[in-house]
């Protein structure tokens, strides 16, 4: 395992080693040792499983408030997608700052997104499927979300016309959004 650091604090791109023979290939997606060998300290207790028929899909961008928020692991076992958080920790040196990330199928890097983060994707490939690992339930009293054109974050997504939901249509700006998060260092 390998980590990349990003611009944000505990957030981190790892890379996963590969072993290919003529089978196919083996990954050791997650090892509780190996976090813990790296600091990095989660108890991931949910795993959630994600179809995007479409290109240009856009599923974010998303968080939970305290005490649901939710630190996670992205990663894409089919198809491609343009991954972005957002910090949302007031006193961080990157508040409202946001970064994005290519994550493929086939080149076996995964996303830690911990808590106090924004997260959303857009899908590059047909069929995209992700999974990532959660360390708190979901809870749909504490679901929020930031619209993924919000002027004030400028991200440049790789569509313009996109496929939200119901519910993603609706998000508010940053600004306007409800942020509970404090930075702690």
């Amino acid at each position: 395992m390998k980590l990349i650091k990003t611009i944000f604090d505990d957030a981190y791109l790892i890379e996963t080693e590969v072993y290919k023979d003529y089978r196919g290939f083996f990954i050791e997606s997650y090892n509780f040792q190996s976090f813990e060998k790296e600091g990095l300290h989660y108890n991931f207790i949910q795993d959630n499983h994600s179809l995007s028929k479409e290109v240009g899909t856009i599923r974010g961008l998303h968080y939970q408030i305290e005490p649901y928020d939710q630190t996670k692991l992205v990663r894409v076992i089919h198809g491609g997608i343009y991954e972005v958080i957002v910090d949302l920790r007031k006193g961080s040196p990157t508040y409202k700052q946001w970064q994005g990330f290519i994550l493929l199928k086939d080149n076996n890097r995964q996303l830690l997104v911990p808590k106090g983060f924004a997260h959303g994707f857009c899908t590059l490939v047909p069929n995209t499927e992700v999974i990532y690992k959660v360390d708190n339930y979901y809870s749909a009293e504490h679901d929020r979300g930031i619209a993924w054109d919000d002027s004030t974050l400028n991200i440049p997504w790789p569509i313009s016309n996109p496929i939200l939901s119901e519910k993603d249509l609706q998000h508010p700006c940053i600004n306007d959004a409800d942020l509970h998060f404090i930075y702690k260092k």
